[in-house]
């Protein structure tokens, strides 16, 4: 008997990785705004002109985000804090793993 990949699991991954691509893109963008900041003092206002684009909110809505004025103003805030994506997602694993280890040692 042949083997085969169920076509709506092979479906299914092939969204996970779409969305994967999109969110890095998210990632970038978010990545060039805080350069931009850092340069000209504008990054903030990139972003949300960036996320309230057609091609932003189709970008963001790729990616499985919803690309309401939430989100935008989000946006916004983190590229204010002018922390680099790479270097708050590392924390913030770092931060959980702590988290789940205290959690467990209690």
């Amino acid at each position: 008997m042949k083997d085969f990949v169920d076509g709506t699991a092979f479906n299914a991954e092939q969204g996970n990785r779409a969305r994967k691509l999109f969110a890095a893109v998210v990632l970038a963008a978010l990545d060039d705004a805080i350069s931009d900041d850092k340069k000209y003092g504008n990054g903030p206002e990139q972003i949300a002109r960036w996320a309230r684009s057609r091609d932003g909110r189709e970008v963001l809505s790729c990616a499985g985000i919803d690309p309401n004025e939430r989100v935008v103003e989000g946006l916004m805030e983190f590229v204010g804090k002018g922390v680099r994506t790479s270097v708050a997602l590392s924390r913030e694993e770092s931060e959980r793993r702590n988290a789940a280890a205290q959690a467990e040692a209690a």
